[in-house]
């Protein structure tokens, strides 16, 4: 649970008084619930999804005893003096990492449809009566989603909506963050190629498999492909491939890079919703304080699954929805 020993004395002793955080009564409640959490002498922690009828009965009691318990204490401490209380980053929530405390202006570059494509699309083009700009980002369900998460987590900031046409000289020089992969993002071909990553997206469009994410690893090579179903008109998505990726901005190192990127649309959605959802955002943003503290720039590719026509957002804390993770430690300043 990567718990460290003096936070789980205090929640145990009391002295000073600190209680649990909600998300992680979750993971306990899942790990108790089932002995497969520890079968064989391996430790694990299962996603929610796989466990049985019976496990997810025993989840939800031992989810719903804790909660009342901290519920309880959180009752007891409100009634002591607020000077008695010791403040603990376990026990507030994690911080947003959409919020940037320096106040710095915010770009969001958002991939755009094709011109061939944007002439089939009614108002889409400048030249008619009921022109509508919007209809030429082809990642809307993303944009509405951070852009409304980063105009209330930055108020002081000015948050600026770009298509790769419409680019200034300034945008790049910003909060940088990109929506859209490199076949309809032309800024993210040119950022992933500069900073460097162990992670490329290839859009095999016409290969057998069709496209991918590829990690390279020590010389080693894997594909990650999104999964679907039926053929031609009847291909239907059941499981696309998201990416995340935080790091310094290679045009102006006063600020910061952030790539959300999939497969297709639902991909970079997922992505996004991993830190905007109100369900998720704490915990994943809790496991990225975790697991890269102080890290220069990291990433995570992400399985998103598809429900119906419902991209449903990754919980990074189940191992099974992270397919890999990089981090680079920060320079040395001596």
């Amino acid at each position: 649970m990567k718990v460290s020993v003096p936070s789980i004395s205090s929640w145990e002793t009391g002295n000073p008084p600190r209680i649990p955080p909600q998300y992680r009564l979750e993971r306990y409640a899942i790990f108790f619930a089932t002995k497969r959490s520890v079968a064989d002498g391996v430790v694990r922690l299962l996603p929610l999804s796989e466990l049985t009828t019976k496990e997810r009965d025993e989840q939800t009691r031992l989810l719903n005893e804790l909660t009342q318990l901290r519920k309880e204490a959180l009752n007891r401490q409100s009634k002591k003096p607020v000077e008695s209380l010791v403040p603990s980053d376990q026990d507030t929530p994690p911080k947003d990492p959409w919020h940037f405390s320096d106040g710095g202006p915010i770009t969001i570059i958002c991939s755009q449809v094709p011109e061939q494509e944007r002439a089939t699309i009614p108002y889409a083009s400048p030249t008619s009566v009921d022109y509508i700009s919007l209809y030429k980002y082809s990642d809307l369900d993303s944009l509405f989603e951070l852009y409304g998460h980063l105009r209330a987590a930055n108020p002081d900031s000015k948050v600026t909506l770009r298509a790769t046409e419409d680019l200034s000289e300034n945008d790049l020089t910003t909060h940088v963050a990109l929506l859209g992969g490199v076949d309809y993002n032309e800024i993210t071909t040119s950022m992933v190629r500069d900073i460097r990553l162990p992670v490329q997206q290839v859009p095999d469009w016409d290969g057998e498999k069709g496209p991918y994410f590829e990690v390279n690893k020590q010389g080693d090579s894997l594909r990650f492909y999104p999964s679907t179903v039926g053929s031609g008109d009847d291909l239907r998505l059941i499981e696309d491939v998201g990416f995340f990726y935080r790091g310094i901005n290679p045009d102006n190192t006063d600020y910061t890079l952030t790539i959300c990127n999939g497969m297709y649309a639902r991909g970079v959605y997922g992505a996004v919703r991993a830190l905007t959802d109100i369900r998720f955002r704490d915990r994943n943003a809790a496991f990225l304080r975790e697991r890269f503290g102080a890290a220069e720039s990291y990433s995570i590719l992400m399985r998103v699954r598809i429900r119906g026509r419902v991209a449903v957002t990754p919980d990074w804390t189940f191992d099974r929805v992270r397919l890999h993770e990089w981090s680079e430690a920060p320079a040395d300043d001596g």
